[in-house]
């Protein structure tokens, strides 16, 4: 298999704290720098997420305006992906940045449980999130954490919601949501080829001690992979991930392994179909 596989770093989310692992990005310097890190070691998206200076989710369009200042001066060609997410913020609150114009921008397509809590994407929700794409020229990419997610996702691409064909990433290991399972992996990927083309670009993400197992099953099967320490922050029972960038290495070595290339900004812009080529 030689066609190359885009890795997406998650560096920060809405969860995970210093007192959890000390390498963890908070601040905006601190996510500029572990993404540059990441960048070097073959990450080529970046999922970026802000917090406040308590380590609370924040959704401050100020604070996403200089993480995207920052990592296009220090990143450059780097894919920018926003968080649209509902752990930092109510409603429109979520796509309050989405005016910046990153290249990319998270969107959940549907509700799910959490460990603790509902994940709340209302019908009119949803809607106005991809409007806002769409005006601002920005791509989505689809978190799927149900089958139907996918479902919703194609019929929005359909109905002309989603403009370009979407970039689906299944996210498996939620507590209280989808498990992972590798036939329910593998109908995930049946279902994107028959409703959007074989050839259509997809991602997984595993949460936890489940990431290292999604980013063996994507990067075996053909998908992109994501990895970085807003979903785990270890790099194995014992140890610590020192950097987001040590969590890239680990997908980049599978990349190595199933004889994939790690794609440049370059290849995973021309993948994904975004300018800047």
């Amino acid at each position: 298999m030689t066609q190359p596989c885009i890795i997406c770093v998650a560096i920060t989310g809405s969860l995970p704290t210093k007192a959890n692992n000390p390498a963890v990005p908070i601040t905006v310097s601190e996510q500029v720098e572990s993404t540059h890190e990441a960048f070097e070691a073959g990450a080529t998206i970046c999922h970026a997420h802000v917090r406040n200076d308590d380590q609370t989710p924040s959704s401050d369009p100020e604070k996403f305006a200089r993480l995207k200042e920052g990592l296009e001066q220090h990143c450059p060609g780097m894919i920018v992906q926003f968080s649209t997410g509902g752990r930092s913020g109510a409603g429109q609150t979520r796509g309050g940045m989405l005016p910046l114009r990153p290249d990319m921008a998270s969107l959940s397509v549907g509700s799910n449980n959490f460990p603790t809590r509902v994940y709340e994407n209302p019908p009119d929700l949803v809607d106005w999130l991809a409007g806002e794409m769409k005006t601002y020229g920005i791509k989505p990419e689809i978190e799927a954490f149900d089958l139907s997610h996918i479902f919703k996702a194609a019929e929005m691409h359909a109905d002309g919601r989603l403009p370009d064909t979407p970039y689906v990433q299944f996210v498996m290991g939620v507590k209280n949501a989808m498990p992972v399972d590798r036939e329910v992996f593998d109908f995930y990927i049946r279902t994107v080829q028959r409703l959007f083309g074989k050839d259509v670009p997809w991602c997984a993400a595993g949460i936890g001690a489940k990431q290292f197992v999604l980013n063996d099953w994507a990067i075996s099967s053909g998908g992109h992979a994501r990895t970085g320490m807003e979903d785990n922050v270890r790099l194995d029972r014992d140890r610590l991930a020192p950097s987001n960038a040590a969590l890239v290495k680990r997908a980049a070595e599978l990349c190595e392994k199933y004889e994939r290339p790690v794609a440049d900004w370059k290849t995973a812009r021309r993948i994904l179909g975004l300018p800047g080529v």
